[in-house]
């Protein structure tokens, strides 16, 4: 693509709920269009949000554009290899069998981190930003919220701090720099908060953010985490301006968590590319147990940053690979350009966390439907044993400069068990299936729920057999 991907349109659906439009990724020819370039995402919104969906009383199927299929694939843990040496995550390459179409391959590309050394982590200026506007009162809005957060402030230390900040018709600091070991001061803070009055966003944002400036620890994590259903409809509203503000305040190294709350009004887009600009990662909680898997198993990944604006390329070999397509990460394409360009923003990843993509391929050997005639003088001589090279950006969580790492994919790449890689696929033939895929072939619930079923693992935590039951009733709602 010559050209970044534009802030896509919001969507709306009939209970006022918005969702940023997907225009699923086709397949390219590698003859004209050899790179594939990309932020990555740690993202896991659209997963839990689309169990909201499934579980609700009035069970239904998620709106097509709420099923971002990088988010539920990212959404679980898988066995990677972890990096060895002073690099912040490893590449991972596997390439196998296409699930839902016999005549393509399967290359997946992880990044997984370090496992977290609790010793070293440093010290944490945590900003809470909460909507205690009216249209939180519901009980899976600001009395979920409260609980939430109570499950974070009970992991937290003594060289931590902690801020909370409120916005309703107008913004406020309701507890200003308290111990992270203040557990009893918190907690009554967030028992004191009540839902009502209208939105100001933008007027809280710059309170917030200027009360972790305040607080900021020098080589510390600094973060504001948002807590909110998006609904910003008073004051600086519009969702440029927002996005404007958040671009400006995260150059003072200051991250962002959103953490999105409710249904009925809920304003997914617009908290997406909050997260997107303000080097910030996007959780979804929908119940109890959602807040403890994001706030506390994972709350190392969550709020500590090992990289930022980390970006994928992705060499195609003409030799090897006649065509290719990447699946999810539509709202997360980047010109080809912006690679190698550091002022482009891209995504942060924290520690512990991997991320996945997944690209189908049609191997030299077939044929695509193309809607142009095929070039004549691009056929390279490279090394058809090389399907692929990807090469990896990423600044550290304070750098201005990027550090480039790269590995060839072979045809026979297997850093990844095959019941993971399965496992991998079978979520996204579940994205595929929800957003009605044009290249879903054949495929059907039951293939799906079979397969997770084979490749669950130990599931310690029990998350993928949670997800064979939401492929269970997502087959009787389809």
């Amino acid at each position: 693509m010559p050209y970044p991907t534009p802030i896509p349109p919001k969507v709306p659906i009939a209970n006022n709920e918005e969702y940023n439009r997907i225009s699923e990724n086709k397949f390219k020819e590698v003859v004209s269009s050899p790179l594939s370039t990309f932020s990555t995402d740690v993202d896991t919104a659209s997963y839990a949000n689309v169990r909201r969906f499934l579980n609700d009383q009035q069970a239904s199927l998620p709106p097509k554009n709420a099923v971002r299929i990088e988010e539920l694939i990212n959404y679980f843990s898988y066995d990677y290899k972890v990096p060895q040496n002073e690099d912040p995550f490893y590449i991972n390459t596997h390439v196998g069998n296409s699930i839902w179409n016999n005549d393509t391959k399967i290359i997946e590309i992880a990044l997984q981190t370090k496992k977290p050394n609790i010793t070293k982590l440093p010290a944490s200026n945590l900003v809470f930003l909460l909507d205690v506007s009216g249209s939180m009162g519901n009980a899976k809005k600001l009395p979920l919220l409260k609980k939430s957060l109570k499950l974070l402030v009970k992991q937290l230390r003594a060289k931590d701090s902690v801020s909370i900040v409120v916005y309703a018709g107008s913004s406020g600091l309701v507890l200003d720099k308290a111990r992270g070991d203040q557990e009893e001061k918190i907690i009554e803070a967030l028992n004191k908060l009540n839902a009502g009055g209208s939105t100001a966003g933008g007027a809280g944002i710059r309170l917030a953010y200027k009360v972790a400036k305040e607080a900021f620890i020098e080589n510390g994590n600094n973060r504001v985490i948002l807590a909110t259903d998006g609904d910003f409809n008073v004051g600086q509203s519009s969702q440029e301006a927002l996005v404007k503000l958040i671009k400006e305040k995260r150059e003072d190294d200051i991250f962002l968590t959103v953490l999105g709350f409710g249904m009925g009004n809920y304003k997914d887009g617009r908290m997406e590319q909050l997260a997107d600009k303000g080097n910030g990662n996007y959780a979804y909680i929908d119940n109890l147990l959602e807040a403890k898997k994001v706030l506390v198993t994972q709350m190392n990944g969550t709020l500590h940053t090992v990289a930022k604006d980390v970006k994928v390329q992705v060499e195609f070999n003409p030799n090897s690979i006649h065509a290719y397509r990447l699946i999810g990460y539509e709202n997360r394409t980047l010109a080809n350009k912006d690679f190698n360009d550091d002022k482009k923003d891209a995504a942060e990843i924290g520690m512990g966390h991997s991320v996945t993509a997944l690209y189908e391929v049609v191997l030299a050997s077939k044929e695509v439907k193309s809607e142009v005639d095929s070039l004549k003088y691009q056929r390279s001589t490279a090394n058809s044993n090389e399907l692929a090279t990807v090469k990896i950006r990423y600044k550290k969580p304070t750098a201005n400069v990027s550090t480039k790492m790269q590995k060839i994919i072979h045809h026979s790449d297997a850093d990844i068990n095959q019941k993971d890689f399965n496992f991998a696929q079978t979520v996204a033939g579940f994205g595929m299936l929800l957003r009605d895929s044009e290249y879903k072939n054949s495929l059907t619930f039951e293939q799906l729920i079979e397969l997770a079923k084979d490749s669950k693992n130990e599931d310690r935590e029990g998350y993928r057999a949670e997800f064979i039951k939401m492929m269970e009733k997502a087959q009787l709602l389809k």
